[in-house]
């Protein structure tokens, strides 16, 4: 028997019964695939369809830290069913979600889990991490940990002195405007954000900090926006760095346990044993609406803010643009031109938030292509669906 099966078999004994009890038959099958190599990009459908539910178990990607919920679970009170005039299920099979959460004033309007998915299971983030990882940021200030977000990044993180970055501002990180050349094309296995996963660093540097410290620059450092991985990763070092504490004990301690995630979550680590900052935060799809919950109130934990005056309207504004008419940048956020913004992730994660009409709306998906464009449509469609059928309530 072959050693990588073996080791399958031992991850899933090892889990116990719970990520096995949550899988129907027929998935369980998909062990026989079960991916054997840390490429996730270039997985198969079916592949991707196991392992996202289960990522941090894979044997090649299972090196995680877990991010600890506390006593205190905030309740999602049932509401009334949301009248839509959209064919949710069929909209759901299009985007290939398992599971997706509407909430409203609060409470759960609307709620489906599919393909043997649970209110349980945990799916993982990919780029969704990105705007928690940049609230972290945040956080650190209020904090006092990091002075302020024009300060340069090679202060905190000196292994980049003397590099492209040198000179570069938080600020700039966070709203991918650092003017370095980098390649975010998922489909291509020489593309910076493919290399970065493969990438040996030199003894004793961060990972991160040994590839980005190696690229050139293409355009003055706050003019141009380039959409770059790496650089989010950049600033969850600069946040474990600045805090002294691994992201997943500072992101338990400042909103996942005291704001009342129900589950615990995990986040997976790069060769360095540091988070993927840009990626790959394991979660249930309640709990990622949670965290759309703790935006729309203010990024308020028990009636106190924890992030700077001003944060959350700098953050989830149009800094920049983007590659595309419809969406605007904020600090790692997503934004669109009615006030709601997004947190998104590839091959279909995303939070939704609708400060507007208090809406929140957490989904996740396995699209069969990365950063697919024709579901991004279909997924801003929905997003104006939900907001219609909500719109003509009130109006009743």
């Amino acid at each position: 028997m072959k050693k990588w099966f073996l080791a399958v078999l031992v991850v899933i004994l090892g889990s116990g019964t719970y990520y096995w009890q949550t899988i129907d038959r027929d998935v369980r099958s998909l062990i026989l695939t079960f991916p054997t190599n840390k490429d996730l990009l270039f997985w198969t459908n079916e592949q991707r369809d196991y392992a996202f539910r289960a990522l941090d178990k894979v044997p090649l990607l299972a090196k995680s830290r877990v991010i600890a919920s506390g006593d205190n679970v905030l309740a999602l009170p049932e509401g009334e069913p949301l009248a839509l005039d959209v064919d949710v299920d069929a909209y759901m099979a299009a985007q290939r979600a398992a599971g997706m959460v509407i909430i409203h004033k609060g409470a759960v309007r609307y709620e489906s889990y599919q393909n043997a998915f649970t209110a349980d299971g945990r799916w993982t983030s990919f780029s969704v991490a990105k705007s928690f990882t940049s609230t972290l940021v945040g956080a650190a200030i209020e904090d006092g940990y990091i002075d302020s977000i024009d300060d340069n990044i090679a202060i905190y993180l000196p292994g980049l002195a003397g590099s492209v970055y040198d000179g570069v501002s938080i600020r700039q990180l966070l709203t991918m405007t650092s003017g370095v050349r980098w390649n975010e094309d998922y489909g291509d296995p020489e593309s910076d954000v493919a290399k970065f996963n493969n990438h040996v660093p030199e003894p004793g540097v961060d990972t991160t900090i040994s590839y980005m410290r190696s690229l050139e620059r293409e355009a003055p450092a706050g003019e141009k926006w380039v959409y770059k991985t790496g650089e989010t990763n950049l600033i969850g070092l600069l946040v474990s760095t600045a805090t002294n504490k691994t992201l997943a004990e500072y992101l338990s301690e400042k909103i996942w346990a005291p704001f009342g995630m129900e589950a615990d979550a995990s986040w997976l680590l790069s060769s360095s044993g540091q988070e993927i900052s840009g990626c790959c935060i394991q979660a249930t799809v309640r709990d990622f609406a949670r965290m759309g919950l703790f935006m729309l109130g203010g990024g308020e934990v028990q009636g106190e803010s924890i992030l700077p005056d001003g944060w959350i309207v700098n953050a989830t504004t149009n800094q920049v643009g983007s590659d595309t008419a419809e969406t605007g940048y904020g600090y790692q956020w997503w934004t669109l031109d009615n006030g709601a913004y997004m947190a998104r992730g590839i091959f279909g994660q995303g939070i939704f938030i609708d400060p507007a009409r208090n809406l929140v709306i957490a989904s996740n998906g396995n699209w069969e292509v990365a950063s697919d464009r024709t579901q991004i449509p279909e997924r801003l469609a929905f997003y104006r669906a939900v907001q219609q059928a909500i719109d003509a309530e009130i109006a009743q």
